[in-house]
Formats: structure tokens, sequence, C-alpha cells
């Protein structure tokens, strides 16, 4: 009988481990499909093959949709500014242009050019400017991100085009506490803004429910980074000779550093303005009127440039509408891939206004 105990005793306590064995295989189990199934959302989710959320092969897991920065989380749809920034002689040296992750460059009056500066709502910039007014040009730029338009006044048809439009406008004019004038400048060159405000005006419509968030396509950025050639330097002629711009390839810092004859140019806060792609578009420019205003076609495409890495790439521009993106395609059809980081974009009406030095 003591036996049989005994026996009935050893047989409930394996009965017990091998039960305890199977919990604990079955916990393991469960746990493995888990781990295997989050790992496989997560990089399902990373790459979804949408424009606004590409994998990069290190670091950081995604890359910035405006700029192609590697990011540990995705900001898709970000509010863009899209500012209008003085490039007269008098107005320089301006303040946040080396902080734009794009501007557009475009001649205005006798030739003079105009700058688009965007920023995007992450971005903390504390003087944007001097602010100018508005072409409708400028607009057609604008409209591609839906981007909060920011100038002081603007021509007729510019003024127009924004009453009869779908830009997300804001003018000095009717919204002063948005802008400062500095007391070191002569108007009109001594108008100011900064991100702040802007975004603070941005959080005004969007709890009015007079806006809702933006809707872009987004570049094809590189996710390796490609080895630089040689020092390249290329010039744009605006108006011979205060206008003439020209970005000097650095191979030591893989950047295009914007020059004035064979001095970096600054901003008032001494910062030197760089650049990871420039872009030069080609298209058609016309004088309209006695004061010499320009129209200048947006759409379509064109024959233009893009140099990169101490490369010149020839190329063609294409933007099927307003509010559709510029893109940059190769020969073959090809869309070229920018580099990570800045981008500026020159608007001339033929090669003549281009020179490119080794």
């Amino acid at each position: 009988m003591f036996q049989k105990i005994i026996h009935k005793r050893d047989h409930t306590r394996a009965s017990q481990k091998q039960f305890w064995l199977r919990v604990g295989v079955g916990i393991a189990l469960v746990f493995l499909i888990a781990l295997t199934s989050w790992f496989t959302f997560g990089r399902q989710k990373g790459s979804s093959g949408t424009s606004s959320s590409a994998p990069v092969s290190a670091g950081s897991e995604f890359q910035d949709p405006l700029t192609g920065v590697r990011v540990d989380q995705i900001h898709a749809n970000q509010q863009v500014y899209g500012v209008m920034i003085d490039e007269n002689r008098d107005a320089r040296p301006q303040s946040g242009i080396d902080q734009a992750f794009l501007v557009i460059e475009a001649p205005v009056e006798a030739g003079i050019p105009r700058l688009l500066a965007f920023f995007s709502e992450d971005q903390s910039v504390d003087k944007i400017g001097p602010v100018r007014s508005a072409r409708p040009y400028f607009i057609d730029w604008a409209l591609e991100f839906d981007a909060l338009y920011t100038h002081v006044g603007g021509s007729n048809e510019a003024l127009e085009k924004i009453k009869n439009g779908a830009t997300f406008d804001l003018n000095e004019f009717w919204n002063g506490p948005q802008f400062w004038r500095a007391t070191d400048r002569y108007a009109p060159h001594n108008t100011y803004t900064s991100t702040e405000l802007l975004h603070a005006y941005v959080e005004k419509k969007q709890t009015s429910g007079r806006t809702t968030r933006p809707l872009y396509g987004v570049w094809k950025f590189k996710t390796v980074a490609s080895e630089s050639v040689f020092p390249q330097r290329l010039s744009v002629r605006y108006v011979v000779p205060d206008y003439v711009f020209s970005w000097v390839y650095s191979v030591a810092d893989k950047v295009y550093v914007r020059m004035e004859e064979d001095q970096p140019i600054k901003t008032k806060e001494g910062n030197e303005i760089h650049a990871d792609n420039i872009a030069i578009v080609i298209t058609d420019v016309e004088v309209i009127d006695a004061i010499g205003r320009r129209s200048i076609r947006t759409t379509g495409e064109g024959d233009a440039y893009v140099f990169q890495d101490g490369k010149k790439i020839q190329a063609v521009w294409k933007k099927p509408a307003a509010s559709e993106r510029l893109r940059f395609f190769t020969k073959e059809g090809n869309e070229i891939e920018m580099n990570p980081g800045k981008t500026w974009i020159e608007v001339i009406e033929d090669d003549s206004q281009l020179i490119v030095q080794p």
C-alpha cells in the first residue's frame, strides 16, 4: 500500500512537471509569434510603398518627406510656409534663407531676382526676411505644397489670382501681427516674420475650421550617398553685375556654397548658405508691362539641369498643373533622385544665363 501511494505521488509530480513544461513551451511559442508579428508589421509599416515613409538602409529608420534627411519618426503632410524674400541689393543680407529646405529664385521687375523660401512647421526660425510682394508664378510654386503663401502686398495680377484661387494666403497688409518692421532697415526692405508667428496663424485657421492639413507629392531621395567627383562652379546671371550668383561645390563638405564673386554669401546672422542640390529650370519668360513685370511659364515641361556631388545632369523639368510638384527627370524619363537636405532652384529663360566651370 505504501509503495502504491509513493508511486501515485511520483506519477502526480511527473504529470505536473509535464503540465508546466507544456505551459512554458506554450508561453514561449506565443511570445515568439507575437515578436515575429510585431517585427514584420513594423517593417511593413516602414516600407508601405508610399513616398512619405520610405525606409533607409541604416541609422534612423525613415526619411523626412520634404528633405529626405533621416528621421526617427515620419512627419507626413506637415504644414509648409512659403515666404517671399527680397533679393534686392538694398535688402541684403537676408535672414533665415540658410535654413529653408527649398528655395526657388526667379526674376521680377528689371530682371532682379526674388526668392520663395520654404520652411516646414517642425522648423524653428526666429527671423525670416525681408518679406516682399507676391507675383503670379511664385503662387503656382507655393500651391504645389498647399503652402501658407506669405508676402507683403503684390502685383494686381498676383492679388487677383490669390482672390480667385485656392491659395492659402497670408498678406501682411491684412495680418500685421504675423510680421514686424525692423528699425535698422528702410521700407520696403524691412518686413520680417518667423516660423512661430506663421504657425500661430495656421493654428488659428485650423481652429476656426478654415483650413485643413495639406496634401502634396514628394520627391524621390537617395538612400545611399553618392561619391563626390571634383570641385565645380556654376554661375547664374540675372542682372549684370549686381545679380550674378555662383554655387561652388566643396568636395570636403559635400555641399554647394552660394557665392558672390569669390566670397561666400552670408545671412545677417553670419551663416553661409549651402545646398545639397542645385536645379536649373529653363522656361518662357516674358516682360508684360512698362514696369518690367514678368510672366513666367510654370507648368508643362522644359529643359533643365541638376547639379549634385560635383556633377552636371542634363534633365527635363515637369509640372503638369499648378497644384502638382515640380519634378526633374533624366532624358530617358527616369525621375532624378535628390540628395537629402536642401535644394535651390534657379529659374532662367535660356542657357546663356548659366556658366559652368570645373
